[in-house]
């Protein structure tokens, strides 16, 4: 059985179709990266795999379990604007990320200690000890997303979704983050979904790489038809195709 596996997935926004016969399996440990033009239905796959949506139709599925009907500590999110928060220093910041896991969302006495223990070994691995006492505002972009990804890391998930995690940051401080994202990848073997415009980018870090487009296409009406995986790249054997998903994308003209 695959650690992941997305079954016949439709999404729709009123009368709005944006997704259309999803499917795709993976193995855990895998990082997928998700390419595809503006508007084809990416991050609304990626808020479908974190059960921030659930789908219209269809099945997503972790290790067997039944579909999450919300938002759990299995599954860790960081967006493109550092999503960390402004009024705790870097490793309060660290803290609350292990805190999710408790009934209450905090910690205190000695499991306090600890986790603050935990949280410095943590900001040392992801190169952020010297600034612990800081808060966000005072970090590089880099910096904040290291911390963004550290947080995430905290809360011990299985799976880490990345949406656009280094659309912001300069060339260099972009290239470090693609460095520093393998090596945690590593050592945790969590299983990655990261949605990038960068196509490059994707094939780098990816093990697959899901292309994201529309097989049906109106020009009288754009939006009549959803987006589905139209291309699974093997990332891994230089871009040979894993699998190819449908025919020759299919233009609609009305008679």
């Amino acid at each position: 059985m695959s650690f992941v596996e997305i079954r016949d997935i439709f999404q729709s926004y009123g009368t709005r179709p944006i997704l259309e016969r999803v499917n795709v399996t993976v193995e855990e440990g895998e990082f997928i990266s998700i390419v595809g033009a503006s508007g084809c239905g990416k991050s609304t796959f990626l808020r479908l795999l974190l059960a921030q949506e659930r789908p219209t139709r269809g099945t997503i599925r972790v290790a067997g379990a039944d579909p999450a009907q919300e938002p759990g500590l299995a599954r860790g999110v960081v967006f493109q604007r550092y999503s960390v928060f402004p009024h705790m220093t870097v490793r309060e910041n660290i803290i609350a990320g292990e805190s999710f896991r408790t009934r209450w969302g905090r910690v205190s006495g000695a499991a306090r200690r600890a986790a603050e223990t935990r949280a410095d070994e943590t900001l040392v691995r992801i190169g952020l000890d010297h600034v612990a006492g800081n808060y966000p505002a005072t970090l590089s972009g880099g910096m904040q997303q290291r911390l963004a990804i550290g947080q995430a890391l905290a809360a011990k998930p299985r799976i880490l979704l990345l949406d656009e995690p280094f659309g912001a940051l300069d060339p260099g401080t972009r290239l470090a983050m693609h460095d520093f994202l393998g090596e945690l990848r590593r050592e945790t073997g969590m299983t990655v979904f990261m949605v990038t415009h960068d196509l490059e980018e994707g094939f780098k870090l990816g093990d697959r790489v899901l292309v994201f487009d529309k097989p049906r296409w109106d020009p009288t009406d754009p939006n009549a038809y959803g987006a589905t995986i139209t291309y699974d790249f093997d990332a891994r054997d230089g871009g040979i195709p894993f699998q190819r998903i449908t025919e020759d994308t299919h233009v609609f003209r009305p008679e």
